[in-house]
């Protein structure tokens, strides 16, 4: 197995060039009935959009620390990517109270209301639409990502060595390299080759699950099928979604 690049969004600018078109993260959201595909294209569009937002409507400076709180879902993979190309930290599920900004769902809103700095928020509703209404206090990300340009270009370099990512009840931020090392680990553990395409029902919630999730996946150059709310499924919708799907591992 080649050596990964640096950083997340090394690996995420990998796909990208390899097959622009392949699908790189496929959600679904059993309790909605959603299911999103996104391409290395799509992906990275949203993930550029989204540092771009990041550096220049938010300013935010490398090693700034980001509260993430938000679910296992496709528009929480963009988040991670983009603090990875803008050398911003998610601290994931962390304590808004004690971070430059927080980026929150719908039902995390009053949790992230302790945070002093720029407040984001997600609805998460299909096709990343906007809040019905805006929560007070809160910019809407639906409302304003589509403006951002579609190309991302960091203020100061983010390498291999910065600072990237607290995992939920860890202690010890990770630096991109250090993430990816890790997960190019689980990979090998999880007996993930090249190309594998991984259907993953674990929360946002752990490492294990951020790995298994997204970054596993990227660092052998395959893809994640995200399953959200799935515990109603039975073996047989499993394994229909599999086939359909065309997995190579299920992790729950």
């Amino acid at each position: 197995m080649s050596t990964p690049p640096g950083t997340p969004a090394d690996l995420l600018r990998s796909a990208l060039d390899q097959d622009p078109s392949r699908p790189l993260v496929t959600f679904y959201d059993d309790a909605t009935g959603e299911r999103v595909e996104l391409s290395a294209a799509t992906l990275a569009n949203w993930t550029w959009k989204t540092a771009n937002l990041l550096q220049d409507e938010l300013a935010t400076e490398p090693g700034d620390r980001l509260a993430l709180l938000l679910p296992a879902h496709w528009q929480t993979a963009v988040w991670l990517l983009a603090c990875s190309a803008a050398g911003v930290v998610a601290d994931m599920h962390g304590d808004p109270a004690g971070a430059a900004l927080v980026v929150s769902g719908p039902d995390s809103l009053a949790a992230a209301r302790s945070c002093g700095g720029e407040r984001i928020a997600l609805s998460l509703l299909p096709l990343g639409a906007r809040f019905r209404e805006r929560p007070e206090g809160f910019l809407d990300y639906a409302a304003e990502v589509p403006g951002q340009g579609d190309r991302f270009m960091p203020y100061a370099p983010v390498g291999p060595d910065d600072p990237f990512l607290l995992p939920p009840g860890e202690e010890e931020t990770l630096t991109g390299g250090a993430a990816v090392g890790r997960a190019l680990a689980d990979a090998e553990a999880m007996g993930l080759e090249r190309g594998a395409r991984v259907l993953s029902r674990r929360p946002y919630d752990t490492w294990d699950g951020l790995s298994a999730g997204l970054l596993a996946p990227l660092a052998v150059g395959g893809s994640v099928v995200l399953c959200r709310n799935s515990a109603a499924l039975d073996a047989s919708a499993l394994g229909k979604r599999s086939e359909d799907e065309r997995v190579t591992h299920t992790i729950d």
